[in-house]
């Protein structure tokens, strides 16, 4: 059973018998197509089933990596030592012209028990962080900056900030960042060679349940092989820990009628159970819950967590308060021209689907003709549109109609970043929005936006076809995945290069 450290172990195969021997270290199996045939093992561990080839496993299928991977935690912590001491020797070789300066030694000293003890508690020593790159470089920066707080808080209540070198610490802290990132870099090949891309066993058991294919798996037939969550029979009970033994995680798919079994299996197990429900993949569900006499799917939590949406809305406040300072006299002038040109309002006021699908009232400078304003959006604006003034055309290209949509920002019912607001009646080809994908509703989970995704991109004007609108739909989905400010800051940059854009009509 023994091979190579890094990769994932095909049980040994033995001829198979006509009659299965008794013994527990081995069980039937069927492979795939030929034996030449057969995926190498370090692309997908699996014992197939089909009828070319019948053979013998020899149990456990794979040696447990929990050893491994404590070795591999202990040896990371090492190296991170080491990084974090070369980092303040070349720093005090650069600074003092002497790797092993005081000044410098004494700094590393005093941040090293600090950053594994931050390490530590940030879970920068985990599977995560071993199989994922920027996972584990982020968290050890993370770590970093946590100590060097911990370490500044030290010195200045312990008074020793004076005979303390800022340029020494600052210089370090630098060089210890760019080492632990890269020492990561180095060290994906020591894991991957002792553990596997996942640094976990991990078997999937097919009991008459929906075919499912994981990764770097083992896939067993349970049923070719005689296995049956049979709570009567303790050999078979053996027989299923065999298969089970050393393995970090086990998924079984299975008809209802058997998973409570195979879930009381799990539960006597050393193990991770999991049992493949069909339904959460259909409703898309996040997780699970209990109660004290029901249990739940949680299908959903809203994209943004508090302390997301708090430093969204800061910014908006803040970008739109400016921007509204800064632009009231073109708002004025605007305004004016708009009132001299036809003596109808300045602005229009239409209906909008907002965050949780509710309608709000959204702010424009009336580009239209007072007589031949559309308040539901059933028609969308075009090239040479009869509808629109001299004036309005100007703005509407250059887009400064959307301006006073500001003011939303400020009463907290649009974002300056987020999915643009739609009319009720708005349509792609012959069909409602929400009638040429079900997803549209999703776009909702936030709130809409002055510019967005798709504004940046180029996709604006008319839904002459469903094509636009997926699209659209697409590049929105896309903002919702993964939010964060930065992303916000580069929308807003994009936008100024697409104000005036021929679209925009």
């Amino acid at each position: 059973m023994e091979e190579a450290a890094g990769q994932w172990l095909q049980p040994a195969r033995l001829p198979f018998p006509d009659s299965e021997p008794a013994g527990a270290d081995c069980a039937s199996a069927s492979a795939g197509p030929a034996e030449d045939a057969l995926p190498a093992p370090d692309t997908l561990s699996e014992v197939e089933s089909g009828p070319a080839l019948r053979e013998r496993l020899v149990l456990p299928l794979a040696p447990s990596l929990e050893r491994r991977r404590l070795q591999l935690y202990l040896l990371q912590i090492l190296i991170d030592g080491a990084m974090i001491a070369a980092a303040f020797a070349v720093t005090g070789l650069l600074y003092f012209g002497d790797p092993l300066a005081n000044a410098a030694m004494l700094q590393a000293q005093l941040l090293l028990p600090l950053y594994w003890t931050a390490a530590i508690g940030l879970r920068t020593y985990s599977v995560a962080a071993l199989t994922r790159l920027r996972i584990g470089q982020s968290r050890a920066l993370l770590a970093l900056l946590a100590a060097a707080m911990f370490a500044l808080v030290t010195l200045f209540f312990a008074k020793a900030s004076v005979a303390f070198s800022r340029a020494t610490f600052a210089l370090g802290l630098g060089a210890s960042a760019v080492l632990l990132a890269q020492s990561r870099v180095w060290f994906r090949r020591i894991v991957t060679a002792r553990v596997g891309a996942t640094a976990a066993n991990m078997l999937v058991l097919n009991d008459g349940g929906q075919a499912i294919r994981v990764p770097h798996a083992f896939h067993v037939d349970a049923r070719r092989h005689k296995l049956a969550p049979n709570l009567h029979d303790p050999h078979m009970l053996n027989r299923i820990g065999l298969f089970m033994a050393n393995m970090d995680r086990v998924l079984v798919t299975c008809p209802a009628h058997r998973r409570g079994d195979w879930a009381l299996v799990f539960k006597c197990a050393n193990v991770q159970g999991e049992i493949v429900e069909p339904d959460v993949l259909a409703l898309g569900a996040l997780g699970a819950r209990r109660g004290a006499d029901y249990g739940t799917l949680v299908v959903s939590s809203g994209p943004l967590g508090m302390q997301a949406r708090a430093t969204k809305r800061v910014f908006d406040i803040v970008l739109a308060a400016a921007a509204l300072l800064a632009l009231s006299p073109l708002l004025l002038i605007v305004a004016a021209l708009i009132r001299i040109e036809d003596g109808g309002p300045a602005f229009f006021v239409q209906l909008r689907t907002g965050r949780n699908n509710c309608f709000f009232p959204i702010f424009k400078f009336r580009s239209m003709r007072v007589e031949r304003l559309d308040t539901e959006g059933a028609r969308s604006a075009s090239r040479d549109d009869d509808r629109i003034t001299r004036i309005g055309a100007f703005i509407r290209r250059t887009s400064i109609d959307e301006l006073p949509q500001l003011f939303n920002v400020l009463r907290g019912e649009m974002s300056i970043v987020g999915p643009r607001p739609h009319a009720i009646g708005s349509t792609a080809g012959e069909k409602k929005f929400w009638e040429v994908d079900q997803r549209y509703w999703l776009r909702h989970s936030l709130k809409p936006g002055l510019t967005g995704l798709a504004q940046i991109r180029g996709l604006r004007g008319a839904t002459e076809s469903e094509t636009d609108l997926a699209d659209r739909l697409q590049a929105d989905l896309e903002y919702l995945d993964g939010w964060t400010i930065w992303r916000d800051l580069r929308i807003v940059a994009a936008t100024m290069k697409v104000i005036v854009h021929d679209r925009a009509f």
